[in-house]
């Protein structure tokens, strides 16, 4: 069998990384791993999932007597790894500065209990995420089936785990959960994107919301909705300016059908209805039915429907 040239392959591989983290400032010197593990943060997503719906996303072996210990142990186990993958994260984002060890897994403990503490709270906000979509889908048969099948709670049990991690400043692990659920479902939330009760995702794939949408209750959106960013803006130096406000306000009892694309800092009024495939670039008035067919008649230079929403 003829050779693969393994060792020229190594040394060129070698090289390359080297060319990079000269390129990037990073370190050439030996050491540990300073990026969290998706794989690591997969099993802590999958315990919480467990440690939150412990008879339906539990094992199944699980008896009721046992509820309470089987959250414990999970929890404890989860939280620990938790923590470790919390200060890979602080140490990777300080590691040109001097900062210790030990503070470093101090500061990632305060965050993850901060984060352990805000779980009952994550569980009730899921639980009306499920009976939005047992109401609103005339399919659902219960409740169970839909925690069990449905793409959109599924999304949204990690949306809810990753935008707490959001707000305590560990960004790079909300964001590993938040493309789990991406990976599995099809649907793409950013972890800065903050969601109101009550919100419900039907069929799903190729929903996107981007980092700064805000969304109200009882909102429901279907399956290839875009909330996205119109433009954007850059510094002096043609650099993307990070973190600015430039994705759509939803307000509540909002309904966005199938296909629609709503673009920049727009509001949707409470109670409004987007109607499928359409292209909404300014606002729309609280409880305004917006389609294609209303795009078409409007006057061109309308403030809500006019141009702007042709595409």
């Amino acid at each position: 069998m003829a050779g693969f040239q393994v060792d020229e392959i190594v040394t060129a591989l070698h090289q390359v990384r080297r060319d990079w983290r000269e390129s990037q400032q990073r370190s050439q010197e030996g050491g540990e791993r300073e990026l969290p593990s998706r794989e690591v943060i997969g099993e802590v997503v999958q315990a919480l999932t467990g440690a939150l719906f412990p008879m339906r996303l539990g094992p199944t072996d699980l008896r009721q007597e046992s509820e309470d210990f089987y959250v414990a142990r999970t929890l404890d186990a989860a939280l620990h790894q938790l923590h470790g993958q919390a200060t890979l994260e602080l140490r990777h984002e300080r590691r040109r500065t001097l900062a210790e060890q030990a503070v470093l897994s101090a500061e990632a403990q305060q965050r993850v209990r901060a984060f352990a503490t805000a779980l009952p709270g994550i569980r009730a906000l899921l639980d009306t995420d499920v009976l939005a979509a047992f109401h609103g889908d005339p399919a659902a048969r219960s409740v169970d089936e839909v925690l069990l099948c449905y793409p959109g709670v599924q999304a949204m049990i990690h949306h809810r785990l990753a935008h707490q991690l959001y707000r305590l400043e560990l960004p790079l692990l909300a964001r590993i959960v938040a493309e789990r659920a991406h990976a599995q479902t099809g649907i793409d939330i950013h972890p800065g994107a903050q969601i109101g009760a009550s919100f419900f995702i039907d069929h799903g794939t190729g929903v996107v919301i981007g980092e700064t949408a805000v969304i109200g209750e009882r909102v429901r959106v279907y399956q290839a909705v875009t909330l996205g960013a119109k433009r954007f803006p850059t510094d002096a130096h043609g650099n993307l300016q990070k973190g600015l406000p430039r994705h759509p306000l939803v307000e509540d009892d909002v309904v966005i059908y199938a296909g629609a694309t709503i673009l920049g800092r727009v509001t949707l009024g409470r109670g409004a209805s987007i109607g499928g495939n359409v292209w909404v670039t300014n606002d729309v008035p609280a409880g305004a039915s917006v389609t294609q067919a209303s795009l078409q008649k409007a006057p061109r230079g309308d403030p809500c429907l006019g141009d702007a929403n042709l595409g």
